[in-house]
């Protein structure tokens, strides 16, 4: 019976154009699936897909790039048992974000048959921690050659939506924003759903203290950025083990990640915050994205963007507008920006990531999904 489930449920979530993504070098294709309309399109560092269908809905996809190697990765799934997105901002490399995208819907699909189907937060916790479990056993597989990878980490910014519920789950600084109609008025209200674990917010800190009280080093302040034990911002993420086991915090690794002390218990942590939220008639769409997106934009301009223009393109209008801020804060000219190249890039704006999906409530209280299933991952590397 769990095999037949399983079976069932590999043909509706099924990601496309894929091999078992349980090593580093698997490679991530544009547009892995062409169903659900739209084509890919590319500006420079820039790549988009400014229109497709999924199960409840329109989308729009955009990345842009920064860094040497792209170190963002992103994919939507979406099939008759619901919709899972995902935007996974690495750091250090790009090696975990890739493993993410390659490994986490994949354990999302077998522990959901496991349980016939439904889906609920511990569902996608599960996924999540069996995916740093398996990244965790790459980095002890691969220390003696590639040690590096112990210090490569990446946040994931998780959506799912299944029976007129969404459920957002995170670790790290991406975000998720629902533009939400207010009443009759023609307005969108900007409300945010995911919860940050970034030690530049006072409430993360406050939670890192209590969590290693006899640590009085566990923040620091340093150029006016609080880091954990004043090397990386975030306080969730998968990877990063050489912050989380005390055998891979040590020579061979960069001395710039290498704590002075005994490691007695993890200081950063897989676990994902989750919140369920039952979708309303007024609820319009969603942004997810990176932070690099966020860095530029308020919520709330945000909404404001995506409310008052087309659907096509809104992922795309998304990123230019926080280039085009980007430029503005250095006093330079958008047009000027778009001509440097990648990795000097980085000096201006992060790696940014947007997906916004638009939500038709007609097809989200119906249940049944008309459009053929829909699997999109964005660039590895433009």
């Amino acid at each position: 019976m769990l095999q037949a489930l399983m079976n069932l449920l590999s043909l509706c979530w099924r990601p496309f154009g894929r091999g078992n993504g349980e090593g580093l070098d698997s490679v991530g294709i544009v547009g892995a699936n062409f169903r659900g309309g739209g084509r890919d399109g590319k500006d420079s560092l820039l790549w988009f897909r400014d229109f497709g269908k999924y199960a409840w809905g329109d989308f729009s996809m955009a990345v842009v790039q920064a860094n040497q190697v792209l170190e963002d990765q992103s994919q939507i799934e979406s099939g008759p048992f619901g919709t899972f997105v995902g935007v996974y901002d690495g750091h250090g490399g790009p090696e975990a974000a890739r493993y993410v995208c390659d490994n986490l819907f994949r354990h999302f699909q077998a522990i959901s048959a496991e349980s016939d189907g439904v889906v609920t937060a511990e569902t996608i916790r599960n996924a999540f921690l069996r995916t740093e479990e398996g990244f965790t056993a790459l980095v002890s597989e691969l220390w003696s050659t590639r040690p590096n990878v112990a210090t490569v980490g990446s946040c994931c910014l998780v959506g799912v939506i299944c029976q007129q519920t969404l459920f957002v789950a995170n670790l790290g600084d991406s975000r998720v924003v629902l533009g939400k109609k207010v009443g009759n008025t023609g307005e969108v209200a900007a409300i945010q759903l995911s919860t940050e674990h970034n030690a530049n917010l006072e409430e993360v800190r406050h939670e890192l203290k209590d969590l290693h009280p006899h640590d009085p080093q566990i923040v620091v302040l340093k150029h006016g950025v609080w880091r954990v034990k004043g090397i990386i911002q975030v306080s969730k993420s998968i990877g990063d083990v050489y912050m989380k086991h005390a055998q891979f915090n040590r020579e061979p690794i960069n001395a710039k990640f290498r704590l002075p002390e005994p490691m007695h218990m993890p200081i950063l942590s897989a676990n994902p915050t989750i919140l369920s939220h039952p979708l309303h008639p007024n609820d319009s769409f969603l942004i997810f994205a990176s932070d690099g997106l966020w860095e530029h934009l308020s919520n709330e301009k945000a909404v404001e963007i995506v409310h008052k223009h087309p659907h096509a393109g809104s992922a795309k209008r998304l990123v230019k507008t926080a280039l085009q801020e980007a430029a503005r804060k250095r006093e330079m000219r958008y047009s000027d920006l778009r001509k440097i190249d990648k990795k000097v890039r980085r000096h201006f704006h992060d790696d940014i990531t947007v997906i916004v999906l638009f939500l038709n409530h007609d097809l989200i209280s119906r249940g049944t999904v008309e459009e053929p299933p829909v699997s999109i991952r964005s660039a590895v590397d433009h």
